[in-house]
């Protein structure tokens, strides 16, 4: 049963080493993903596992390593060969820097069905007991005229609805993701954050929205669910 759920966003410069001088531009979202990754830890969970989207559909193991030379820097988290994708790179990230150990990083492909993750997120919420997940996931990437993107007038709009569902705890909100609109605004966090709703379903947990930014036109969000 999942008794606590934490969401942060991927973004590499969240690592002050990838972010080197504008380290200190993040540091307000860094704190909140600090926040609810030790909320999670705080929890008393039986397993963790850290879930975020990737190139395949596989599960990698508790010591599975992951590096960010794809973005220009030889960081790497983790020992051995990297595996992780970004998004569970970062999440493996922060995981260390709160002395939690998941016991798995669950790669989802960003064009799975709402059905799948849905059904991926049940099966991850009767693992125990006591189950904790860390949900890596960005908003959309057309916010603004900076953004990787084009900007879209459509974009802040979703990010906006994205940020009430993950204060609520509204299950039903994320599930409800069309997954076309959020490939056109380069949501992604769509498929990791419905694989959340699956597992969360029908648990009583309350939210909580812990940062909402845009710094690079990306939107990234940080909220803890227990």
């Amino acid at each position: 049963m999942l008794i606590a759920a934490a969401v942060c966003p991927h973004p590499p410069l969240l690592l002050p080493q990838v972010a080197q001088g504008a380290a200190g531009e993040l540091d307000g979202l860094r704190a909140a993903c600090d926040r609810a990754v030790a909320g999670l830890a705080a929890s008393g969970p039986d397993t963790v596992a850290v879930v975020g989207c990737g190139g395949a559909d596989r599960v990698h193991g508790s010591d599975a390593a992951g590096g960010l030379d794809a973005y220009g820097v030889p960081v790497r988290v983790g020992e051995g060969p990297p595996e992780l994708p970004l998004s569970l790179t970062v999440g493996r990230w922060l995981c260390d820097r709160s002395d939690l150990r998941p016991d798995r990083y669950v790669e989802v492909l960003p064009t799975a069905a709402p059905r799948e993750c849905a059904e991926r997120g049940a099966a991850l919420a009767a693992a125990a007991d006591r189950v904790a997940l860390l949900v890596m996931g960005d908003g959309s990437a057309r916010r603004g005229e900076h953004a990787p993107g084009t900007a879209d007038r459509r974009a802040a709009g979703f990010d906006a609805a994205v940020a009430e569902a993950l204060d609520a705890a509204d299950t039903a909100a994320l599930a409800g993701i069309a997954p076309a609109l959020a490939a056109e605004l380069m949501a992604g966090g769509r498929a990791a954050w419905q694989v959340l709703a699956g597992a969360a379903a029908g648990a009583w947990l309350g939210g909580g929205l812990l940062a909402h930014e845009s710094p690079y036109g990306v939107g990234y969000f940080a909220a803890l669910w227990r």
